[in-house]
């Protein structure tokens, strides 16, 4: 039986991730081999996040007085939560790619920004373009409008061009 300092250091250690997470997902590991929970650890870790497999009194302990308060009453069951330390949908990408491809786990719910989400809203985040891809997109944006301008200033030069040439041709015959 654990002794009361090793729950209570258990607690303060989700409590530090928590503080530290942008992001909190709240998952059932039901039916995942040990196996399979270490490789959507690594998985986790190499987009900024952290998996962690806990008993539900300790994570409500350590859920107290921080952001994500609001996930207490989502701890039933055998849970897990994956934190997000930078990226905010890079955890629920990588989880509900793994859920999908090896059909075992569950979505229980997210905090993101004081919000409680449910598992559909969760998902919606995992659907979400990374960082990334959005600030592509931004700058193709910002740029599209200057390849436009830059490309008629062009073709008017070329076709001033074109015109001097033609005229310098026929004035030498």
């Amino acid at each position: 039986m654990a002794t009361r300092a090793f729950k209570q250091e258990k607690a303060d250690s989700i409590k530090e991730k928590m503080g530290k997470a942008k992001v909190a997902i709240v998952t059932e590991y039901k039916g995942m081999t040990v196996e399979e929970i270490q490789f959507l650890r690594r998985e986790l870790q190499k987009v900024g996040g952290d998996y962690m497999v806990t008993k539900n009194t300790l994570a409500k302990l350590a859920v107290k007085g921080t952001e994500f308060e609001m996930l207490t009453e989502t701890f039933k069951g055998p849970i897990a939560v994956a934190f997000g330390f930078e990226d905010p949908a890079a955890p629920a990408k990588v989880l509900a790619k793994f859920i999908k491809d090896k059909k075992k786990g569950v979505i229980v719910a997210a905090g993101l920004d004081g919000q409680l989400l449910d598992a559909e809203q969760t998902k919606a985040l995992a659907n979400l373009p990374s960082k990334e891809e959005l600030y592509a997109k931004m700058l193709g944006c910002v740029n599209s409008p200057a390849t436009g301008i830059a490309g008629a200033v062009n073709a008017v030069m070329s076709s001033l061009v074109r015109a001097i040439d033609a005229v310098a041709k026929k004035k030498a015959a």
